[in-house]
């Protein structure tokens, strides 16, 4: 009795591709573990230190499920999630004129680890209308090597996939400058004659669905286009 033979073209495609995805997403969770464990440890050192200089002064780790966690310090907080999928880019990104990535395209899988600045308040009190900042996105691929897209620093300050690998030393210190980002950006206020006139049913709500909601940036939406860099 003969075997049935596969598709060899379904076969390649599995044996490359797809089995190139599942190690992706496997070395993406390692990881984020470790990104959980530089953020405990971080908490943990400012507040031995902090608690000397200002008691008020609390920063705070919390682990919020396998693919996300947060660490919380006076009015902020930084959410980092992993993404559960495994991506790679336009042909017209930048990755592709690497000569790492074009020595071999399964270097283009990458996983995904966004990180969110919100005031901690807007967590506290459920303010569900309350916007966000999308500080930066880390990329990792197979071998550990990555970069990173994002604001100020973030833009330039780990952009070599080629040489760069997401060791624990360099996760610290994407940790540490996402928190000096936050706290450098400061909530502003909104402008006065755009919020002159207030609803009786938006001055006794304190649902999510508010229109003067909080953000540290007004008017973010979550849309890249209309985001400054």
């Amino acid at each position: 009795m003969t075997t049935p033979s596969c598709n060899p073209q379904i076969l390649e495609l599995l044996s490359t591709k797809s089995s190139t995805k599942q190690l992706v997403f496997r070395k993406t969770a390692d990881v984020f573990r470790e990104f959980k464990e530089q953020l405990k440890q971080i908490a943990d050192e400012l507040n031995q230190n902090i608690c000397n200089i200002d008691a008020s002064v609390v920063v705070d780790f919390k682990d919020r499920g396998e693919y996300e966690a947060e660490i919380r310090f006076s009015g902020d907080v930084i959410i980092f999630q992993m993404h559960t999928n495994v991506f790679t880019f336009e042909k017209t990104h930048g990755i592709w004129k690497n000569s790492y990535v074009r020595e071999d395209n399964m270097r283009a899988y990458f996983g995904m680890i966004n990180m969110f600045n919100f005031l901690t308040d807007s967590l506290k009190y459920n303010r569900l209308g309350d916007m966000g900042l999308l500080i930066g996105r880390i990329f990792v691929n197979r071998d550990d090597h990555f970069f990173v897209e994002g604001k100020r620093q973030f833009g330039y300050q780990f952009n070599n996939v080629a040489g760069d690998l997401l060791e624990a030393d360099k996760i610290r210190q994407i940790v540490e400058m996402a928190i000096v980002y936050a706290l450098d950006f400061d909530l502003t206020t909104p402008d006065f004659n755009s919020q002159r006139a207030v609803t009786v049913q938006q001055i006794q709500s304190i649902s999510s669905d508010l229109k003067n909601s909080t953000s540290k940036k007004l008017g973010f939406k979550f849309k890249a286009q209309n985001t400054p860099k």
